[in-house]
């Protein structure tokens, strides 16, 4: 049980934790969660809106983070390096699956491969070295990056990327816009024999707790060793995902999701339902 708050700016910093749970928006239960009685919480809680980090509605009376605030926590995990994070997640996925596994976040209309780890798989699949950059959808880990921003931000990366595709003759805007569709669709990203010829990749995105890409986890392979093996790849792809975006929020769990089905092969003249998606990837209106 924490000691009480002793001090003003203890009890300041206690009422916006408590704010961070969206379950908490009411004057008494503010206080209540950060052991401040009512009239103190009131002060502290006017002082804050008045400086811009926390906000109450006029009529319903109720509080939210503010501006200042919002700004705060973007800087911070602006300032979050992933890959320490990431590290663990890529080893275990290239010991499992014995391909390459990275890590790649986004910047502006690219996307950077900022960590890797070599599969012991003798053929070398992977054309991404540390410092690599890659137009958005120009591989799996780009294309989970570019299906995960909203729609307004896919277009414009679009229109700005659009004079860097001619080096990919496999590549148009309009096959990415289909790309980003199905991604979304199936919750993963996967692109074969598209940016190079017999490789290809499979990924999903690290969102942050509003659902914005902040970085990609993907496995290079050649392309039948993803086809093969594509539903186990998506699922633990997005078993580390979660590991890693739990460490990223501070150790809160997120939502349980349901598992990806076991795979299995066709019967003689059969044909197989599509690879089922893997649930947690952000959808983004259509507006």
């Amino acid at each position: 049980m924490p000691s009480p708050p002793s001090s003003s700016l203890q009890k300041a910093c206690r009422l916006l934790r408590a704010l961070s749970d969206a379950r908490n928006t009411r004057l008494t239960d503010l206080a209540g969660a950060a052991g401040v009685d009512k009239a103190s919480a009131l002060r502290l809680l006017e002082t804050l809106a008045a400086e811009g980090l926390v906000q109450r509605d006029p009529d319903t009376k109720a509080f939210s983070p503010g501006t200042e605030w919002l700004a705060l926590r973007a800087a911070a995990l602006h300032r979050i390096d992933p890959r320490a994070l990431a590290r663990p997640a890529l080893i275990r996925l290239a010991q499992q699956f014995e391909d390459t596994a990275l890590l790649s976040v986004p910047s502006g209309w690219e996307s950077i491969c900022i960590e890797l780890r070599l599969g012991s798989f003798p053929i070398r699949a992977n054309y991404l070295d540390i410092g690599s950059r890659r137009p958005l959808g120009v591989g799996a880990g780009s294309l989970a990056l570019l299906a995960a921003l909203p729609d307004a931000e896919v277009e414009a990366a679009l229109q700005c990327l659009a004079p860097s595709l001619k080096r990919y003759p496999r590549i148009s805007t309009a096959l990415l816009r289909r790309e980003v569709e199905a991604t979304r669709e199936r919750g993963y990203a996967v692109l074969l024999d598209v940016v190079v010829e017999r490789m290809g990749g499979i990924a999903v995105a690290l969102p942050d707790p509003d659902g914005y890409p902040l970085a990609a986890l993907s496995i290079a392979a050649l392309n039948e060793r993803i086809s093969e093996r594509e539903t186990a790849l998506a699922r633990a792809l997005r078993r580390e995902a979660d590991a890693v975006c739990t460490a990223w929020a501070g150790g809160v769990p997120r939502p349980r999701r349901r598992a990806v089905p076991a795979a299995r092969a066709a019967a003689p003249g059969e044909a197989l339902p599509a690879t089922p998606a893997v649930p947690g990837m952000p959808r983004m209106s259509r507006t």
